[in-house]
């Protein structure tokens, strides 16, 4: 496999994992295969012109596209069973690790990658736990006739994603503490990514914060001006350079996944900017933005 760590914004990166040597179906485990005959029985809903299927595939993608993109980028890397662990324990071949560096220093990119893995651990594994609970309330709703039992559904495909995601991190921090990671700074994805101004900030860490709300940076400048423009996030990439670059990188995969995720933090920006609360006439800093994000989640 190749991980791939895509930077959406200023303060956001997308992690993605490419995927070889794709099992057979003969030689999928269970979870595989029941996610497999998911997907599909999706597929020919959405084919569907009208029915209830098709309203449930139309609200199901809308709940779907809303599930955060860090959980996707998670999600799409595979957990560590016995026979993987045992492969990339010997060492033969490391995973590569594609970031550009026009974006992302190479000093930076494992940090980095760390973080992604680490940051929504908690979350994840007490969703699941949530997940758990619901499912023994919402089984009475299997009596009513004609339509499936969509709350148990619902929880049951949630429950999944939440261990896919948690079980991502592991893996990933399992590549990190054994040093199985080879960087790979790609002069494909930085003709996509411009190099910053020399005026700019470099990227920071994802979802990432160094110090409280009430803490300030030593090292900053004293102009609160000159901090407050520096720490304003900025997109990276549109969604019409997000094509660019999954067409430049040859993953048709990727590309739901980069259109999702540009959408969001340009929804997440865009909604921050419009309710914008200030605090003695300077806007809530970003320590503060994620403090408050978490607390929703």
């Amino acid at each position: 496999m190749r991980l791939y760590l895509l930077p959406i914004s200023t303060r956001r990166t997308l992690l993605y994992c490419e995927k070889f040597n794709q099992p057979t179906t003969s030689k999928k485990n269970l979870t595989d295969k029941v996610t497999s005959r998911a997907t599909k029985l999706w597929a020919d809903w959405e084919k569907k012109e009208n029915g209830w299927q098709k309203s449930v595939v139309r609200y199901g993608n809308s709940a779907l596209r809303r599930i955060p993109y860090e959980e996707w980028g998670l999600k799409s890397v595979p957990p560590l069973s016995k026979k993987r662990r045992d492969e990339e324990s010997s060492g033969l071949e490391k995973v590569k690790l594609v970031y550009p560096e026009t974006a992302i220093p190479t000093t930076k990119a494992a940090a980095m990658l760390q973080t992604l893995a680490t940051e929504r651990q908690v979350l994840h594994k007490s969703r699941l736990l949530w997940c758990f609970v619901g499912m023994p309330i919402s089984a009475p709703f299997a009596l009513v006739p004609v339509i499936p039992n969509l709350p148990f559904f619902y929880l049951v495909y949630r429950a999944w994603s939440h261990w896919r995601a948690w079980a991502g991190g592991k893996h990933i921090q399992f590549l990190i503490s054994n040093n199985l990671l080879a960087l790979a700074p790609s002069p494909v994805l930085d003709t996509i990514y411009p190099p910053p101004l020399p005026s700019s900030a470099p990227l920071q860490s994802p979802n990432a914060v160094a110090r409280g709300p009430n803490e300030q940076d030593k090292t900053a400048p004293s102009d609160d001006k000159t901090t407050e423009k520096e720490e304003e996030e900025q997109l990276l990439l549109s969604q019409a350079t997000g094509k660019e670059l999954v067409k430049a990188l040859d993953l048709p995969d990727l590309e739901v996944e980069i259109e999702r995720a540009i959408w969001q933090v340009e929804k997440s920006i865009r909604e921050d900017k419009e309710k914008a609360v200030t605090k003695g006439g300077q806007p809530v800093s970003p320590a503060e933005k994620l403090a408050n994000k978490n607390k929703k989640e």
